[in-house]
This record gives structure tokens, C-alpha cells and sequence, in this order.
């Protein structure tokens, strides 16, 4: 066991002054981990889509993928540590070859287990039985559906994505996700602004989607666009960088800070280093203790307490209403 655990500090790589740690110090913030919650894997960067907003820059020409060694080990410390929530995404997370094993070694010891997934991938050949999969095993779906007007979707997403992804939420729909089981979605604005109200946007989807398609879901989650990856090289080509970057630090919200997901969730890259949260993983801002630290070189008891790596980026997550991976934080 690990009793000194502090992080590396690390360079600043978009300017000097952290305007997170200036936002939260001017309002006597403090932001530490608290009790290990979720254990959120990204299992790889390959994708069979290549989204605009896309943090995690997935594409389906993506080789950076969890090795049969990784998932063993991380098989192994599940088992061990039993965290409440394994959390899996990627990329598509369902491409890697040990996304199933992951799956029942978390459900075989009572976790419940989230796919993050773009609906897309059930008609990707293959995979046209991963919906009873996921349905046998009880996985809680949160979906990726940026809108329920297809303009908008094919915007974001490509054309025929809108389509192909209300087939699949039907498909689900069959199989009881919506209602004995659960299945959420996720809304991400187009551009270079804040999502509007969780609750009123879940009433319109909840309305369009039942309206046309028949289609169920549970919750909605809204969730600001991260500036990193291909969302921040959208933002500079179009001149909007530091535009995006004041609404967000303008709309600081002091009550999300306590609902950040960073607090109780562990990121675990596709090699098994640690992250704060997903966001921090795409920046390389990886945990350390003298050297950078990989999931087996913890325990959930070495956690609480810790201080988290932040940036710029960070702003995201507590603008307006907050943001997080289960959706508005202060509503």
C-alpha cells in the first residue's frame, strides 16, 4: 500500500496563470478526492466514428487499444477492490476484444457496470448481438444523442448517424432498456456555448423522441464540450478559442464544485495509468508519485484526501449549471 501519494505538478501547457485554481480560490474552494466511487476504464481510442466534439480525438483509424496483459491486471484489481461503478468507454469501447470479460468480471462480483456508447455501433458487422449482451448482463446504457432534430445530428456526427442511432434506441427499447432497464442519454451543444436547462431539454426529447419514433429513455444528461482535442482545433480554426474560454470562466459556478466527478471517479487510461477524470487523460495529466502511476499501484484507500490536477479546462465542468458524466451537477 501507497501511504505518500502526492501528484506531480506538472507544466501549465496553456498559459501561465491556471484560471480553474483562480476561479475556485476566489470563491474559497477547495477541490480533494473523496471516497472512490467509479472506476471509469477508457479502453482505447478507436471509434467507428470521428465526432466534432470529440475529446478523446476516436476515429476509427485509431490503433491505441487495451492489451490482453492490461485487462487481466484490471480484471484483477476489480475483483480485489470491488469498486461501486466500473465505467467503461473509449473510443466505442465495445471494439476492444476484452470489452465483454470486463463486463462479466465486474457483473460476476455485484458492480454495476456502465457502457458509454454511440448507438452506432450495434449495426457495425459483428456486433448486431451486442444489444442482448448488454441487456443479459444488466449494463446501464448511456448513449450519445447530441439531438433529436437530425440536422443537428449529422452536424456533429455525420450523415446517417441520426438514423442509424434511432434504430439502435428502438432496438434497445425491445429489449426493456428505457424502461426495466436503464438507458440514458447525452446531449452535447453543436458549437461554442452552454447546454440549456437539463430538465427543460429532457422534457422536449423525452416529447420528440416518444412523438415520432416511440422511443423511451430514462435521463438526460447535458454536458458542456470540453476545449481539448478536436473541439479546441474546431475553436481555433474558426477564431473562437479564447471567445469559448471566457463563457465558460464567466459562468463559474461555485455550487458545481462539489459535485465534480473528478471528487469520486478514477479514470484508467487503455494502459492502465491514472487519471483524475477522462479530460485530464487526453491532456496527459497523469497521476503520479515519483513516477507516473498505473491503476495496480493503488487502493481505493490511498485516494481520499488527494489533491486533483486541474487547467484550464476544468472550467468546463463548473460553468452555468456544471457538467459532468452524469450530467448537470447544480440544477
Amino acid at each position: 500500500m501507497i501511504m505518500a501519494f502526492p501528484f506531480r505538478v506538472q507544466p501549465l501547457y496553456w498559459r501561465d496563470v491556471n484560471r480553474f485554481e483562480t476561479k475556485l480560490a476566489g470563491h474559497n474552494c477547495t477541490l480533494q478526492r473523496r471516497a472512490l466511487i467509479t472506476l471509469q476504464l477508457n479502453v482505447g481510442r478507436k471509434c467507428n466514428q470521428a465526432c466534432r466534439h470529440c475529446h478523446v480525438d476516436a476515429a476509427p483509424w485509431r490503433t491505441e487499444m487495451l492489451s490482453a496483459h492490461t485487462a487481466a491486471r484490471l480484471q484483477d484489481w476489480i475483483t480485489t477492490h470491488k469498486p461501486t461503478v466500473v465505467d467503461i468507454t473509449g473510443g466505442a469501447p465495445e471494439l476492444s476484444e476484452y470489452f465483454r470479460a470486463l463486463v462479466t468480471t465486474s457483473r460476476a462480483v455485484g458492480i454495476r457496470v456502465i457502457d458509454r456508447c454511440n448507438l452506432t455501433i450495434f449495426e457495425e458487422d459483428g456486433f448486431e448481438l451486442l444489444p442482448n449482451f448488454l441487456a443479459e448482463n444488466q449494463v446501464e446504457v448511456v448513449a450519445s444523442l447530441p439531438c433529436y432534430q437530425p440536422e443537428n445530428v449529422s452536424r456533429q456526427r455525420g450523415n446517417g448517424v441520426f438514423e442509424k442511432s434511432i434504430t439502435a434506441l428502438q432496438t434497445l427499447n425491445a429489449l426493456g432498456y428505457g424502461t426495466t432497464l436503464p438507458l440514458h442519454l447525452v446531449y452535447n451543444p453543436v458549437g461554442p456555448t452552454l447546454p440549456p436547462n437539463q430538465a427543460e431539454l429532457r422534457a422536449e426529447y423525452k416529447e420528440a423522441l416518444r412523438r415520432d419514433f416511440g422511443i423511451e429513455f430514462n435521463e438526460l444528461f447535458t454536458v458542456t464540450n470540453q476545449p481539448i482535442a478536436r473541439f479546441a482545433e474546431d475553436l481555433r480554426a474558426h477564431g473562437k478559442w479564447d471567445e469559448y474560454l471566457e463563457l465558460l470562466a464567466n459562468h463559474f459556478n461555485p455550487a458545481a464544485v462539489d459535485g465534480l466527478m473528478c471528487r469520486d471517479t478514477l479514470s484508467v487510461g487503455y494502459e492502465g495509468e491514472l487519471y483524475d477524470c477522462d479530460f485530464n487523460q487526453m491532456l496527459d495529466l497523469q497521476i503520479a508519485n515519483g513516477k507516473p502511476l498505473h491503476l495496480w499501484d493503488i487502493t481505493p484507500v490511498d485516494l481520499p484526501n488527494r489533491p486533483i490536477l486541474t487547467g484550464d479546462h476544468c472550467l468546463a465542468c463548473t460553468a452555468a449549471s456544471g457538467s459532468s458524466c452524469t450530467g448537470a451537477i447544480a440544477v
